[in-house]
Order: structure tokens, then C-alpha cells, then sequence
């Protein structure tokens, strides 16, 4: 599977994240992918990962004072 750089360090934090291997991440994501290609699928799901750590990063931060 084709995908830039950038996703596939995104996707192997994930992996690592979950203690898992790449290999295993990206068969769990090809069976919740439905009808999607699966390098789009695994694209969305790396930009979902990078969105909710950007949210709880923020939530995390004090406000200044």
C-alpha cells in the first residue's frame, strides 16, 4: 500500500501506542474499512489519531493566569 511518510510514522505510533504491530493495525483497520480503499481509510484514521491528541493536548495545557 502507497501512502506518504508522514502517515505511515503516524500509523506506526499508533501501533506502538497499542502494542501491537503495524501489520496488526493496519489488518484491524482493513476490517472496519467497509467499502473504502484502504489507503484512504488508513489516511483518515492516521488524521483522526493526530486530531484527538491535538484536542487533548489542548485540554491539558493551563490557561495563563
Amino acid at each position: 500500500m502507497a501512502l506518504e511518510p508522514e502517515f505511515w510514522a503516524v500509523l506506526e505510533t499508533m501501533a506502538k501506542e497499542r502494542r501491537i504491530s503495524l501489520a496488526a493495525l493496519i489488518a484491524e483497520l482493513d476490517t472496519k474499512r467497509g467499502e473504502s480503499l484502504l489507503a484512504s481509510f488508513c489516511r483518515l484514521s492516521a488524521l483522526a489519531y493526530v486530531q484527538q491528541k491535538a484536542s487533548n493536548s489542548k485540554k491539558r495545557k493551563p490557561e495563563a493566569v
